[in-house]
Protein backbone atom coordinates (compact mmCIF):
# COMPACT_ATOMS: atom_id res chain seq x y z
CA UNK A 1 0.00 0.00 0.00
CA UNK A 2 1.68 3.37 -1.20
CA UNK A 3 2.24 5.72 1.63
CA UNK A 4 0.85 9.50 1.00
CA UNK A 5 4.29 10.72 1.99
CA UNK A 6 4.98 9.34 -1.56
CA UNK A 7 2.93 11.40 -3.69
CA UNK A 8 3.79 14.07 -5.89
CA UNK A 9 1.54 17.31 -5.21
CA UNK A 10 2.34 20.29 -7.74
CA UNK A 11 3.68 23.90 -6.22
CA UNK A 12 0.26 24.71 -4.87
CA UNK A 13 0.20 21.67 -2.66
CA UNK A 14 -2.88 20.03 -5.17
CA UNK A 15 -2.72 16.53 -6.87
CA UNK A 16 -5.83 16.00 -9.67
CA UNK A 17 -8.12 13.33 -8.83
CA UNK A 18 -10.09 11.28 -11.92
CA UNK A 19 -13.17 10.41 -9.99
CA UNK A 20 -14.52 7.13 -11.68
CA UNK A 21 -18.09 5.73 -11.36
CA UNK A 22 -17.09 1.89 -9.97
CA UNK A 23 -20.17 0.49 -11.35
CA UNK A 24 -20.32 1.57 -14.75
CA UNK A 25 -16.26 2.78 -15.21
CA UNK A 26 -17.62 6.16 -16.21
CA UNK A 27 -15.12 9.06 -15.78
CA UNK A 28 -17.21 11.49 -13.70
CA UNK A 29 -15.45 14.35 -12.92
CA UNK A 30 -11.58 16.12 -12.74
CA UNK A 31 -11.29 17.57 -9.30
CA UNK A 32 -7.87 18.39 -7.11
CA UNK A 33 -7.18 17.45 -3.69
CA UNK A 34 -4.74 18.79 -1.28
CA UNK A 35 -3.09 16.54 1.51
CA UNK A 36 -5.56 17.71 3.55
CA UNK A 37 -8.50 17.02 1.29
CA UNK A 38 -6.92 13.47 0.94
CA UNK A 39 -6.34 12.63 4.42
CA UNK A 40 -10.32 13.81 5.17
CA UNK A 41 -11.38 11.55 1.92
CA UNK A 42 -9.57 8.47 3.05
CA UNK A 43 -10.60 9.05 7.14
CA UNK A 44 -14.40 9.78 5.98
CA UNK A 45 -14.40 6.98 2.87
CA UNK A 46 -16.26 10.01 0.90
CA UNK A 47 -14.51 12.18 -1.65
CA UNK A 48 -13.62 15.94 -0.28
CA UNK A 49 -11.62 17.96 -2.46
CA UNK A 50 -9.97 21.68 -2.54
CA UNK A 51 -11.84 24.42 -4.70
CA UNK A 52 -9.42 26.03 -6.41
CA UNK A 53 -11.75 28.93 -7.16
CA UNK A 54 -13.60 29.23 -3.80
CA UNK A 55 -9.86 28.46 -2.19
CA UNK A 56 -11.58 25.90 0.04
CA UNK A 57 -12.07 22.17 1.14
CA UNK A 58 -15.10 21.21 -0.10
CA UNK A 59 -16.80 17.99 0.96
CA UNK A 60 -18.82 16.16 -2.65
CA UNK A 61 -22.77 16.63 -2.03
CA UNK A 62 -22.31 18.56 1.40
CA UNK A 63 -25.11 20.75 -0.04
CA UNK A 64 -26.62 18.91 -2.84
CA UNK A 65 -26.58 14.70 -1.18
CA UNK A 66 -24.80 13.64 -4.14
CA UNK A 67 -22.05 11.60 -2.22
CA UNK A 68 -19.61 10.24 -3.20
CA UNK A 69 -18.99 7.09 -1.31
CA UNK A 70 -15.06 5.70 -2.09
CA UNK A 71 -13.90 2.20 -3.17
CA UNK A 72 -10.68 2.78 -3.43
CA UNK A 73 -7.86 5.68 -4.36
CA UNK A 74 -5.07 4.76 -6.57
CA UNK A 75 -2.41 6.67 -7.62
CA UNK A 76 -0.34 6.57 -11.26
CA UNK A 77 3.11 5.35 -12.11
CA UNK A 78 5.09 9.08 -11.44
CA UNK A 79 2.46 9.31 -8.10
CA UNK A 80 1.46 12.87 -9.46
CA UNK A 81 -2.44 12.23 -10.41
CA UNK A 82 -5.09 9.54 -8.77
CA UNK A 83 -7.96 7.82 -9.34
CA UNK A 84 -10.46 7.64 -6.97
CA UNK A 85 -13.44 5.33 -7.99
CA UNK A 86 -16.64 6.26 -6.28
CA UNK A 87 -20.25 4.15 -5.55
CA UNK A 88 -22.00 7.65 -6.09
CA UNK A 89 -25.26 8.91 -4.63
CA UNK A 90 -26.38 11.25 -7.68
CA UNK A 91 -25.28 13.63 -10.61
CA UNK A 92 -21.63 14.09 -10.33
CA UNK A 93 -21.68 17.18 -12.34
CA UNK A 94 -23.27 20.70 -10.99
CA UNK A 95 -25.33 20.81 -14.20
CA UNK A 96 -27.22 18.17 -12.81
CA UNK A 97 -25.75 15.72 -14.90
CA UNK A 98 -24.07 12.19 -14.02
CA UNK A 99 -20.65 13.44 -15.43
CA UNK A 100 -19.01 16.56 -16.27
CA UNK A 101 -17.78 15.15 -19.42
CA UNK A 102 -20.32 15.05 -21.74
CA UNK A 103 -19.70 17.38 -24.88
CA UNK A 104 -17.47 15.21 -27.25
CA UNK A 105 -14.50 17.59 -29.05
CA UNK A 106 -13.64 14.35 -31.71
CA UNK A 107 -14.76 11.30 -32.96
CA UNK A 108 -13.10 8.47 -35.26
CA UNK A 109 -16.25 8.88 -37.52
CA UNK A 110 -17.22 4.57 -36.40
CA UNK A 111 -18.43 6.06 -33.03
CA UNK A 112 -19.32 3.75 -29.95
CA UNK A 113 -21.05 0.43 -29.91
CA UNK A 114 -24.92 1.66 -28.96
CA UNK A 115 -25.57 0.80 -24.93
CA UNK A 116 -28.33 2.15 -23.21
CA UNK A 117 -25.89 4.38 -20.70
CA UNK A 118 -24.28 5.93 -23.77
CA UNK A 119 -27.85 6.90 -24.62
CA UNK A 120 -28.51 8.20 -20.82
CA UNK A 121 -25.31 9.91 -21.03
CA UNK A 122 -26.00 11.43 -24.13
CA UNK A 123 -29.86 12.88 -23.35
CA UNK A 124 -28.16 14.52 -20.39
CA UNK A 125 -25.83 16.56 -22.86
CA UNK A 126 -29.29 17.59 -24.37
CA UNK A 127 -30.53 18.66 -21.08
CA UNK A 128 -27.34 20.35 -20.08
CA UNK A 129 -26.74 22.00 -23.76
CA UNK A 130 -30.35 22.28 -25.11
CA UNK A 131 -29.25 22.52 -28.61
CA UNK A 132 -31.99 23.72 -31.06
CA UNK A 133 -34.08 21.74 -33.09
CA UNK A 134 -33.85 18.84 -31.35
CA UNK A 135 -36.76 16.59 -30.28
CA UNK A 136 -35.43 15.48 -27.04
CA UNK A 137 -34.61 19.60 -26.17
CA UNK A 138 -38.39 20.23 -27.22
CA UNK A 139 -39.39 17.37 -24.57
CA UNK A 140 -36.91 18.71 -21.80
CA UNK A 141 -38.37 22.58 -22.64
CA UNK A 142 -41.87 21.50 -22.04
CA UNK A 143 -41.04 19.60 -18.84
CA UNK A 144 -42.33 16.76 -17.02
CA UNK A 145 -46.03 16.72 -18.08
CA UNK A 146 -45.00 16.80 -21.64
CA UNK A 147 -42.80 14.05 -21.01
CA UNK A 148 -45.10 12.46 -19.37
CA UNK A 149 -48.01 12.41 -21.85
CA UNK A 150 -45.66 11.03 -24.50
CA UNK A 151 -45.00 7.86 -21.95
CA UNK A 152 -48.38 7.34 -21.70
CA UNK A 153 -48.54 7.74 -25.48
CA UNK A 154 -45.82 5.19 -26.33
CA UNK A 155 -47.39 2.39 -23.76
CA UNK A 156 -50.59 2.41 -25.89
CA UNK A 157 -48.66 2.06 -29.13
CA UNK A 158 -46.95 -1.00 -27.82
CA UNK A 159 -49.95 -2.24 -26.06
CA UNK A 160 -51.59 -2.31 -29.74
CA UNK A 161 -49.09 -3.87 -31.54
CA UNK A 162 -48.83 -5.80 -29.06
CA UNK A 163 -52.17 -7.24 -29.65
CA UNK A 164 -52.22 -7.35 -32.98
CA UNK A 165 -49.29 -10.10 -33.20
CA UNK A 166 -46.96 -7.48 -35.20
CA UNK A 167 -43.14 -8.21 -33.81
CA UNK A 168 -41.58 -6.23 -35.78
CA UNK A 169 -43.94 -3.37 -35.04
CA UNK A 170 -44.20 -3.61 -31.56
CA UNK A 171 -39.95 -4.01 -31.45
CA UNK A 172 -40.21 -0.43 -32.77
CA UNK A 173 -43.21 0.92 -30.01
CA UNK A 174 -40.84 -0.46 -27.65
CA UNK A 175 -37.91 1.48 -29.05
CA UNK A 176 -40.11 4.60 -28.80
CA UNK A 177 -41.10 3.83 -25.08
CA UNK A 178 -37.53 2.95 -23.98
CA UNK A 179 -36.57 6.35 -24.97
CA UNK A 180 -39.11 8.35 -23.93
CA UNK A 181 -39.16 6.90 -20.53
CA UNK A 182 -35.32 7.84 -20.18
CA UNK A 183 -35.67 11.23 -21.16
CA UNK A 184 -37.74 11.07 -17.69
CA UNK A 185 -35.69 9.59 -16.08
CA UNK A 186 -32.89 12.43 -17.07
CA UNK A 187 -35.90 14.37 -16.48
CA UNK A 188 -35.81 13.21 -12.57
CA UNK A 189 -32.62 12.78 -12.31
CA UNK A 190 -32.67 8.88 -12.15
CA UNK A 191 -29.61 6.91 -13.46
CA UNK A 192 -29.76 3.79 -15.13
CA UNK A 193 -27.59 1.87 -12.00
CA UNK A 194 -30.41 3.01 -9.68
CA UNK A 195 -33.43 1.18 -12.04
CA UNK A 196 -30.68 -1.98 -12.68
CA UNK A 197 -30.16 -2.06 -8.40
CA UNK A 198 -33.98 -1.98 -8.45
CA UNK A 199 -34.36 -4.57 -10.70
CA UNK A 200 -31.58 -6.49 -8.75
CA UNK A 201 -33.26 -6.71 -5.77
CA UNK A 202 -36.43 -7.84 -7.37
CA UNK A 203 -34.48 -10.85 -8.44
CA UNK A 204 -33.28 -11.80 -5.44
CA UNK A 205 -36.44 -11.74 -3.66
CA UNK A 206 -38.22 -13.93 -6.21
CA UNK A 207 -35.45 -16.03 -5.95
CA UNK A 208 -35.90 -16.28 -2.25
CA UNK A 209 -39.84 -17.05 -3.09
CA UNK A 210 -39.16 -20.14 -5.49
CA UNK A 211 -36.90 -21.55 -2.54
CA UNK A 212 -39.38 -20.90 -0.38
CA UNK A 213 -42.00 -22.99 -2.95
CA UNK A 214 -39.25 -25.73 -3.51
CA UNK A 215 -39.41 -26.17 0.32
Amino acid sequence: MLNIDQLKFDEKGLIPAIVVDAQSKKVLTLAYMSRESLEISMREGRTCFWSRSRRELWRKGETSGNVQRIVDITADCDRDALVVRVDKAGPACHLGTDSCFNDRVFEDGEGEPFSVQGLYALLEGRRAALPEGSYTTYLFQKGADKILKKVGEECTEVIIAGKAGDKRETVYEIGDLMYHVMVLMVEMGISVDEVLAELASRHVIDHKVKQEKMT
